[in-house]
């Protein structure tokens, strides 16, 4: 073999092997990046049934404010101090005295 062909072999295998070890550096990262989420914004578009319905017609109020005030005093105040609950092993059991025990039976 000539000298020459020797020195481009070993170029060409060089040139080959770096083209093999930086395309695995390679990454196809921005392209996946770029549509990223996009299925999600998708399925949550398509559930909705009306996209502009707070534009249609305002709401009517159905409650003043005292009322709601009120109402909202009284969940949280539900929540601070909930109602006593029984004993739930307890079920069927009286807590006062049964009478019929002890002692008094029938004689023979």
């Amino acid at each position: 073999m000539k000298p020459e062909t020797i020195v481009l072999a070993r170029r060409a295998a060089l040139i080959a092997a770096a083209c093999a070890a930086l395309g695995g550096c390679m990454t196809s990262s921005p392209i996946w990046d770029a549509h990223f989420g996009e299925a999600a914004r998708t399925t949550a578009q398509v559930q909705i049934i009306n996209p502009h319905a707070g534009e249609d017609a305002p709401s009517h109020q159905s409650i003043d404010g005292n009322a709601a005030v009120a109402a909202m005093d009284l969940y949280d105040k539900s929540y601070k101090s909930p109602p006593a609950q029984s004993n739930p092993f307890a079920i069927g059991v009286s807590s006062g005295s049964g009478g019929g025990g002890g002692g008094g039976g029938a004689s023979q």
